[in-house]
């Protein structure tokens, strides 16, 4: 059966009356009496009859009437476009991929907005041990947020923030002291950041223009981790954020002195990432606008 026809059988049997069911659904009192020919030969039954002036509902149509009405009340439902989420409904966890500086960044005004605007929703922080598969794709990660270099092509993403990377040492260590040149900061001993292992990347780069190379001593997986270690050494950590901004909280919060990099370091760019099936979900909505509000502002 071709589901128009119960929408046209509901008009019918609501309104006893094939001009006024052709008037409802927009359409000709020829249109609407062929339709209801079609429905009386599918059903096996004459549904409405004569009686007068007027049409009466066999019994057979009066015991179907309020099925009808209902079955084509939750067609429409299913059909139409999705509705706003009211936050204040919301009662769902959201799992967000985030390195720890970020995270570190992102939770507390994250939460905070949860906590004004859904307190239904709660939040579950993953390390980028999944970065670069399918987890976006099958629903491990509902948000991913970081320097997004490794989407899939169907993943949407959005950038929220262009940071710059500033040297990250400890209070009274010599390079506080006088102007910060290349050849200083290349003689220094440095802590890497690299989930991968890694012993160089862009300041390497940097400094192999100006004819100079820095000397790692240390690679560690976590910025947080290294910032801690350059807060109580001699070794150098760069943050990402710059001088001032939520992503530098934490290294202040250690005692870190930031000094601007004398080298051009190209900027990272930090945005999020989600899966398209979730663009038109309420709730995931508010997940993003939670995130632009609690980290992307902040930093603009």
């Amino acid at each position: 059966m071709d589901a128009n026809l119960l929408v046209a059988l509901d008009a019918l049997l609501a309104e006893h009356s094939v001009t006024r069911a052709a008037e409802r659904l927009r359409t000709s009192p020829a249109a609407m009496s062929r339709t209801l020919a079609r429905l009386r030969r599918l059903l096996g039954d004459p549904l409405l009859v004569r009686a007068g002036q007027a049409m009466v509902p066999t019994p057979r149509a009066e015991a179907m009437r309020d099925e009808v009405a209902a079955v084509v009340r939750r067609c429409g439902a299913l059909l139409s476009p999705g509705e706003d989420v009211d936050p204040l409904t919301l009662h769902r966890t959201f799992t967000v991929q985030a390195a720890d500086i970020v995270a570190a960044a992102l939770a507390p005004g994250l939460l905070d907005l949860a906590a004004a605007e859904a307190p239904g929703v709660s939040a579950r922080f993953r390390a980028e041990e999944l970065e670069g598969g399918p987890a976006l794709r099958d629903g491990q990660v509902d948000l991913e947020v970081g320097a997004l270099d490794h989407a899939d092509p169907e993943t949407r993403t959005e950038p929220l923030v262009t940071l710059h990377m500033a040297a990250g040492v400890r209070a009274g260590h010599p390079l506080t002291e006088g102007r910060l040149t290349p050849a200083r900061f290349a003689a220094a001993s440095h802590v890497v950041v690299s989930r991968r292992g890694r012993f160089t990347g862009p300041a390497d780069a940097a400094l192999a223009d100006v004819d100079l190379r820095r000397r790692v001593v240390a690679v560690l997986p976590s910025h947080l981790t290294a910032m801690t270690l350059a807060a109580r050494t001699d070794l150098v950590c760069l943050v990402p954020g710059g001088e001032t901004g939520p992503m530098t909280e934490a290294a202040r919060a250690l005692g870190l002195r930031l000094l601007e990099v004398p080298l051009p370091l190209p900027p990272v760019v930090i945005g999020m990432a989600w899966h398209p099936r979730n663009s038109a979900d309420g709730g995931h909505s508010w997940l993003r606008s939670a995130v632009r509000r609690a980290l992307g502002e902040e930093l603009r």
